[in-house]
């Protein structure tokens, strides 16, 4: 896996926004390389596709997307996304002669809740779903989603397990893979001198996928991983776990986790596993923007010195601004790029395709995100399309071009180091192949 650390001209963009994204904000090394690995983009045949859920004429979306559970922190800014991607698109003349619409339902972090929204949005007649955010809710409702023939696009999923799934063809996410950021986030810890490297884990498939391609690169570079600690993610303490890092003596500890990552960090902290004493890092399902004052609302400094990545959601800075300016619920814009571009680009496709039938989208989605004349609006790639021209939708979080399995042949990652107000300042971004 290649990492590189964007020029500092770009980078000088992102800093000066850093503010702005966890404020109101997001989901990474240094300039050394990590271990080249092949392009995902040859990694596997494009699937084929298989739907026979027709069109009507009309573009109908939904979406199951985090308004409670876990992920609730980050819910209010992506669903908010989705919102004002579908108002842009009515706003530039809808698709196929027809306003786009959308309906929308929780995922609450549980796969019952997940599936009842996939049924009654499945039952409401949508081409296509966006979401779920986290990776083992979308992989609990993926079969039934793809099964009744529609499309999903996921804004969050950053499991490898999506990788290689069977999913007829019509599974599609906006952002990289984990396989992506594990490299990114070992590069961070090798970066302060760790050797001795304790990972505290969730134990789903977003834990486990981000840690293999995390322990594989510190191994790779020389580091010992001292301690591997899975935990249950309905777990309210972590009282042992913390008591098998402590006893391990790490000089790092890398904490993957969700919203109970606060309980975590509190224990390590309260046992001497802080960042005063050891380096600690994190990553970016624990909505970092917030997660200073959720540790402790008193002394949310507490974390300074922490460091952790996080998929980055800086490439398009006036696109924060308007959500934000938009949509004032909006306190975390992690993700939301990913979720804009997801709607974006099954529009452009049905447009390409000139049907709203998802077997149809599904195969025009790769083709609009690459090899074609680069548009950078729903607008402009779709007057470029009724023209007649092949076009390369590059979108607010930056150029997707899809591989064939369609998922984004390079990664944007941001390194935060968490300030003595623990607030998530970005210190460099790094794109990862």
């Amino acid at each position: 896996m290649r990492t590189r650390t964007l020029p500092a001209s770009v980078l000088a963009g992102v800093v000066a926004l850093s503010a702005v994204a966890c404020s109101g904000g997001s989901d990474p090394a240094d300039g050394e390389d990590a271990a080249a690995a092949p392009s995902s983009s040859g990694s596997s045949a494009a699937p084929e596709v298989e739907s026979s859920r027709p069109g009507d004429g009309q573009l109908d979306l939904g979406y199951i997307l985090a308004e409670t559970g876990p992920l609730s922190g980050l819910g209010v800014g992506v669903i908010a996304a989705t919102q004002l991607a579908v108002e842009d698109i009515n706003a530039a003349g809808g698709v196929l002669g027809q306003p786009v619409t959308l309906s929308g339902g929780d995922e609450a972090g549980d796969p019952t809740v997940a599936g009842q929204t996939a049924d009654r949005l499945l039952g409401e007649g949508v081409d296509a779903i966006i979401g779920p955010v986290s990776s083992a809710i979308s992989l609990s409702v993926l079969d039934r989603i793809t099964g009744a023939g529609a499309l999903q696009c996921a804004g969050a999923n950053t499991s490898s397990t999506f990788t290689g799934y069977p999913d007829k063809g019509l599974y599609f996410r906006t952002i990289p893979a984990n396989t992506r950021q594990g490299p990114v986030l070992a590069q961070a810890v090798i970066g302060e001198g760790a050797s001795r490297v304790a990972v505290v884990v969730r134990n789903d498939d977003y834990g486990q996928s981000l840690s293999t391609s995390l322990i594989e690169e510190l191994e790779s570079e020389g580091a010992e991983v001292v301690a591997n600690v899975p935990y249950d993610p309905a777990a309210t303490t972590f009282s042992a776990e913390v008591a098998e890092v402590a006893e391990a003596q790490p000089d790092a500890v890398v904490v993957i986790a969700f919203q109970e990552g606060t309980t975590l960090l509190r224990s390590l902290i309260e046992n001497g596993l802080g960042p005063d004493d050891v380096s600690l890092f994190g990553t970016d399902g624990m909505s970092l923007g917030a997660l200073g004052a959720s540790v402790s609302e008193a002394t949310p400094g507490v974390l300074e010195g922490m460091q952790a990545t996080q998929a980055s959601s800086q490439n398009d800075p006036a696109f924060l601004d308007r959500l934000v300016a938009s949509k004032p619920q909006v306190q975390l814009t992690n993700f939301t790029p990913y979720h804009y571009d997801c709607v974006v680009t099954i529009a452009l496709a049905a447009l390409e395709a000139g049907s709203d039938a998802p077997g149809d989208i599904a195969r025009a989605m790769a083709s609009v995100t690459r090899d074609g004349e680069a548009c950078s609006t729903f607008a402009d790639c779709a007057e470029l399309i009724a023209q007649g021209t092949d076009i390369d939708y590059n979108g607010v979080s930056g150029p997707l071009d899809f591989t064939e399995i369609g998922e984004p042949e390079v990664g944007l990652f941001d390194v935060v180091r968490f300030d003595g107000s623990g607030t998530p300042q970005i210190v460099r971004t790094v794109e990862s192949r």
